[in-house]
């Protein structure tokens, strides 16, 4: 699915991910957690080509695909999906229009049949139940006025309505409470499928209680430094990141 190699990246002329490799494969969630500044956020901007990120070296694939040879709605129509750590308002573009439009784009790009505007209109319908959002927020602008609780949401119902190979979540904990925490979980949980590949991107284990991973990695200074089971959240939440730092000390002066 998603095959990254010795990933080198920068932000205005600032080195940010420094020889990162990951692969990920059909149907696996991978977690990927680490301190402030160590280039999560980062990864999922390179990945869906944001403006202002350079890719200084290496490669990534999505299905044999260069994403790098590609442009941003190009990586888009492959399948690949970033939900913003903070998502944006576009004012007078409704929740509905702005799904219509990327759908059809989609199966434009992909010569597919788009869903009928009843169709849309019941799988959109379907997919505010599922994140607990009223209808009415299908008829207002995207974001526009929405609380930090819904426009993550929101994302988890563009999310289930676009329905990407790859969906890249960007801290899609950060700011919820418990019971939104628990219906984006829900959300996400939905959507993992043998065809899907999902990476959750958190500080905290506490969103790993409700999206169980595969796998989780540790991003530090640029490069992933530990991987390992789910317990590995668990190990991180007791003891913190400097707990990494000093076993790598420990094991150089060994």
């Amino acid at each position: 699915m998603l095959k990254i190699n010795n990933l080198q990246a920068s932000v205005e002329e600032k080195q940010i991910l420094k020889g990162l490799n990951l692969e990920i494969n059909p149907g696996e969630v991978h977690a990927i957690m680490g301190p402030n500044g160590a280039g999560k956020s980062t990864l999922g901007n390179v990945l869906s080509g944001r403006d202002g990120y350079e890719v200084n070296e290496g490669s990534a694939e999505l299905d044999g695909a260069d994403l790098f040879d590609l442009e941003p709605e190009e990586r888009a129509h492959a399948g690949l999906f970033l939900a913003f750590q903070y998502p944006v308002e576009i004012p007078g573009v409704s929740n509905l229009e702005f799904l219509k439009a990327a759908i059809e784009a989609h199966a434009k790009a992909n010569d597919i049949e788009p869903p009928s505007s009843a169709e849309l209109l019941k799988q959109a319908k379907e997919a505010c139940k599922a994140v607990d959002l009223p209808l009415a927020f299908l008829k207002r602008g995207v974001n526009e006025g929405f609380s930090g609780g819904e426009k993550k949401r929101n994302e988890i119902l563009q999310m289930m309505l676009l329905k990407p190979k790859l969906a890249i979540l960007d801290e899609t904990d950060s700011g919820l409470d418990i019971d939104a925490l628990q219906v984006v979980a829900k959300g996400v949980n939905s959507m993992r499928a043998a065809d899907r590949s999902l990476i959750v991107v958190t500080h905290y284990q506490r969103l790993l209680d409700y999206i169980k991973p595969d796998f989780v990695h540790v991003l530090a200074d640029g490069k992933i430094v530990k991987s390992g089971g789910p317990e590995l959240a668990h190990e991180l939440e007791a003891q913190g990141y400097a707990w990494l730092e000093n076993g790598e000390k420990a094991g150089e002066n060994a």
